[in-house]
């Protein structure tokens, strides 16, 4: 499911054509989630950093945001946890790091 989730993503992604300023960090981190979904089992650690910098990418984008949210529901299948954002559980750490 992860797999298929970065591509219907990454395909989205490249048929939508308004520049997006994050479009490349997005891209990278898609092909190299799609890369490693292939040779191993992602870690929550790579995934949830992964979520956290495509949602910040493209999360404003609303022709993007049913295949982000199949590509989030695919990550939380990995047991990365969904945080709201008025989770009470998130608190920020010294240095502007989210703890959780």
């Amino acid at each position: 499911m992860l797999r298929a989730a970065v591509h219907r993503l990454r395909r989205e992604l490249g048929g939508y054509q308004v520049a997006l300023a994050d479009r490349e960090v997005a891209m990278e981190r898609l092909t190299g989630l799609d890369e490693l979904s292939v040779a191993d089992v992602p870690d929550q650690a790579t995934l949830a950093q992964a979520l956290l910098e495509i949602a910040a990418a493209l999360g404003s984008v609303s022709a993007l945001r049913p295949a982000l949210a199949e590509f989030r529901r695919a990550v939380e299948l990995f047991g990365v946890p969904h945080y709201q954002a008025d989770d009470p559980r998130r608190t920020a750490a010294p240095g502007g790091t989210w703890a959780g």
